[in-house]
């Protein structure tokens, strides 16, 4: 190794400004072609299809924390070498789209209907050229590594080919039909819902008990929904329920009606839940519906697409609402209600774009037969070409797609993909694919169009350009990994696998599914607009930066949990970030070097192999940790090899030893470099930005997004220098904190005597001890006025020390009172937390055992302190 003259200036700033670089460095990126892929590569392809934002959206915490994920993923994949694509995307999102260009018509006193059908579309497309897919430039901010030369949007000419394709040839194969069935309905909107379209809350109500017929023959039913009793077609009792075996069979009056209705006996029915008995509306209850298939019972529709009520009577015309307490109040006048309780606090489903009541409905709508789409989205798991992460949501996952139920796909809306259906003459039907014309005059197509769900099923192959053999098919599908939030398993993942596997001749979507969970506040509450608690990642990117919130978000993604994140935990992660570029200008002003070679190991110190077999094994962890998607230990472990072992130690050791010069520095900023590189690389995936800045000095390299993924050597970790070195940090650590028991100013200098150093094989190391200790030799004259003994893993040393005139023992007795008065404060405010049963019942486990570590470090620190205090 050639001796070098240690350069002493860099060209990096003193502070970590990302606002400053951000942008510029992830627009040179984009420039570069760094994300494009290349689909006549022979590298191995990694794919992952971004689920499509709504062209209405803007970053939300569960999208920041979904994206850092798949970034990290794919930026990983990159340096290993694969030809990855990120494709990137867009949701026409039907219903939200159409209500927000809905909004602004009526801004100008007009509907929709105003427009007529093409004119208002027209007016969509230019609604979305102007105002949609903001979230696009937001994913930018965030540093998503993305193709953008590939971006799709589910209604481009192509993926609109693709759902006329796949709807045609579900349609030929019997598996989409037409029928009258219970669906989600909005009376706002207007349209059938699926049901992630609904939200569901706990809502005030009043359940009311009502008596049908008279004497022995009478039964009482509760419900909710006093005014769906209008199209009540029977009364439904459990088979085996010994109170009304009696009636079973026979008829009773529909109070408020000319009708009798029919007493049925089913096993739906529960006997322990109210009186045992249920009041059946098919048109009207998904359930109930059900019921009145298994006993043909007529169905009654008494509200209609307004939810006003249609039966003529009393109530003809009125607002289902105004309708309810007008039905109980005729009820009660008829001697009819029983038992009347209010508040009844129930769940009820509201639409997750105007917030209305959703109304259950019999209507006609297009439907896909599920059942062997379904049984294939099983066996896909079950034999293992697609694996769930984590293993534990895997019968979630079967718990749905062995249970599920037709899927209604017609929408009531304008915007969206148009079902291919045509009517003709004679109730002739035909169904147009794409390529086909359309039949003639006489015809006239559906008006509905299709859920938007049923396009964003074909996404991993639609944005590929199938129903084409595209290259890009060829090359990236099935794709490696879709990465999305467990509360969409069902309604997201289960459709695209059934989709994939029917038109990719059973080959799987997706070879894993990672679920992540969903993000909370601090004290594990679901954030919402109503609570006031949530978190705008837009002002942690303003305030922190992107590094710093991705970091924050991917350290609390366990796969499958919820997490919990709180600002504090932002700004923790900037700070750590502070602590990489201090660290690195360090390492940087003293030389540290990529361009020198790391000597033989028999040429380096112990603190050099120490920190070396910990680099290895570092690289090891984070691996295996990238391949089983645990992100927040991956993260965890990355956050403390550099703070702790890096930043700590080995820097202070290096000190030391770049002190001596020569061929000892040299090998010194050989090993800062190399390691430093090392902690970069591994850094990057979730920390794009701050790690190529600190690269490309480090180095001179291009850039980190091309640089390769660094791998573990076969060098057998040297057990020795490792104990060497925990021999070290125990005596350092318990000196200092003898010093500070002590009141002995952290920068201070204290001569001291070491004894059983040599013995202990810590000869070599004394130097860089004393320097972390902050201990000088001892003059002559020296007398020690304090000593302690330190065990380490290789002997005992013992620390004579001289504190004669180091402590202002007034000034320590207020600090010590101050930090006192600290303590019992943290301490009553933990006992506080864990002492309500509202926190320790409901917040997440990690944020309780924090708590209690914290009040662990409360006591200890309160000891401490009164023990100082009484030998003062």
């Amino acid at each position: 190794m050639t001796n070098t003259e240690a350069p002493r200036t860099t060209d990096l700033p003193t502070a970590w400004d990302p606002a400053a670089v951000e942008g510029r460095l992830y627009q040179g990126w984009v420039d570069a072609g760094y994300f494009t892929a290349d689909v006549d590569s022979d590298r191995p392809s990694y794919t992952i299809a971004l689920p499509p934002p709504n062209v209405t959206g803007s970053l939300h915490m569960g999208h920041a924390l979904n994206h850092t994920i798949m970034d990290a993923l794919t930026r990983r994949r990159r340096m290993q070498g694969y030809e990855v694509l990120w494709l990137p995307g867009m949701d026409h999102a039907g219903i939200a789209t159409q209500n927000a260009v809905e909004k602004d018509l009526a801004t100008e006193g007009k509907s929709r209907h105003d427009l007529g059908r093409e004119a208002f579309i027209e007016r969509v497309w230019d609604w979305k050229a102007e105002y949609g897919g903001k979230i696009l430039g937001q994913m930018r901010r965030l540093g998503d590594g993305v193709d953008w030369s590939r971006e799709r949007f589910t209604m481009d000419d192509g993926l609109s080919k693709a759902v006329q394709t796949i709807f045609k040839k579900l349609f030929d194969d019997g598996l989409i039909y037409r029928a009258n069935r219970i669906i989600n309905w909005c009376p706002r909107c207007l349209t059938a819902l699926s049901d992630i379209e609904v939200d569901h809350s706990d809502d005030d109500g009043e359940l009311v008990s009502i008596r049908y017929g008279d004497g022995e023959n009478s039964i009482v039913v509760a419900t909710t929904r006093a005014e769906t009793m209008l199209g009540d077609t029977a009364v439904a009792v459990h088979p085996d329920d010994e109170r009304y075996k009696h009636l079973i069979g026979k008829e009773v009056p529909l109070p408020l009606t000319d009708r009798v209705i029919p007493i049925v006996a089913d096993e739906h029915v529960d006997p322990s839940f109210g009186t045992g008995a249920v009041k059946v509306t098919p048109a009207h209850d998904p359930n109930d519906f059900e019921i009145g298939q298994r006993h043909q019972l007529p169905s009654i529709t008494i509200l209609d697409e307004h939810a006003v009520v249609t039966v003529h009577g009393p109530f003809l015309g009125m607002d289902r609402f105004e309708a309810r307490p007008a039905v109980v109040a005729a009820l009660r006048e008829e001697g009819r209600i029983v038992a009347e309780k209010r508040p009844y606090v129930h769940s009820v489903g509201h639409c997750s774009r105007c917030g209305t009541v959703v109304e259950p409905r019999l209507s006609l709508q297009w439907w896909v037969k599920v059942e062997p789409l379904a049984r294939a989205a099983g066996d896909a798991v079950r034999d293992g070409r697609t694996q769930i992460h984590p293993p534990e949501l895997a019968k979630r996952y079967f718990d749905w797609v062995d249970n599920m139920h037709d899927w209604t796909i017609s929408r009531q809306l304008w915007w969206g993909h148009r079902i291919p259906v045509w009517y003709g003459p004679n109730d002739k039907v035909m169904c147009v694919g794409p390529d086909e014309e359309p039949p003639g005059e006489g015809w006239t197509q559906d008006s509905d169009v299709l859920d938007t769900w049923f396009s964003s099923a074909l996404w991993p192959f639609s944005t590929l350009g199938w129903p084409d053999q595209t290259k890009a098919l060829e090359k990236f599908y099935p794709t490696s990994v879709l990465s999305t939030g467990y509360d969409i398993l069902f309604f997201w993942v289960a459709r695209m696998m059934m989709f994939g596997l029917y038109a990719m001749d059973e080959v799987q979507p997706f070879d894993h599914v990672y679920l992540h969970g969903l993000i909370r506040d601090a004290q594990g509450k679901k954030m919402s607009k109503s609570s006031g608690n949530g978190i705008d990642p837009l002002d942690w990117l303003d305030r922190y930066g992107a590094d710093a919130t991705r970091f924050t978000l991917a350290r609390g993604a366990n796969p499958g949990s919820d997490m919990a994140v709180a600002e504090e935990w932002a700004a923790g992660s900037r700070n750590f970030g502070t602590k990489l570029w201090n660290a690195s200008r360090f390492a940087l002003m003293n030389g540290a070097t990529t361009a020198l070679e790391v000597p033989s190991r028999s040429e380096l110190t112990d603190a050099d192999r120490w920190i070396l077999d910990l680099e290895a094994k570092l690289v090891s962890d984070v691996d295996g940790l990238f391949e089983d998607f645990q992100f927040a230990k991956l993260c965890d472990e990355l956050y403390h090899f550099t703070w702790d072992e890096f930043c700590d130690w080995y820097l202070e050791l290096a000190k030391v030893q770049l002190a001596e010069g020569g061929a000892r520095a040299d090998a010194t900023r050989a090993v800062l470099g190399k390691v430093l590189d090392t902690i970069l690389r591994l850094l990057h995936p979730v920390m794009p930005f701050i790690t190529e800045v600190l690269w490309k000095e480090l180095t001179g390299g291009e850039s980190l997004v091309i640089t390769s993924w660094p791998t573990a050597g076969e060098v057998t970790a040297d057990t020795v220098a490792a104990q060497r070195i925990e021999g070290i940090q125990k005596l350092v650590t318990e000196v200092r904190r003898f010093r500070s028991d002590q009141g002995v100013k952290p920068g201070q200098r204290v001569p001291a005597r070491l004894s059983g150093v040599a013995e202990a094989g810590l000869g070599e190391l004394e130097a860089s001890a004393r320097s972390l200790a902050r201990l000088t030799e001892p003059e002559d004259g020296f007398a020690a006025s304090a000593s302690l003994e330190v065990s380490t893993p290789t002997g005992t040393v013992t620390v004579e020390l001289d504190l004669s005139g180091t402590v202002d023992v007034e000034a320590e007795r207020k600090r010590l009172t101050k930090d006192l008065a600290v303590a019992e404060k943290e301490l009553q405010q933990c006992e506080a937390k864990l002492n309500n049963p509202k926190f320790t019942e409901k917040a997440p486990a990690d944020v309780v055992e924090k708590i209690k570590s914290r009040r662990a470090v409360a006591v200890a620190d309160i000891e401490r302190i009164k023990a100082r205090l009484a030998a003062m």
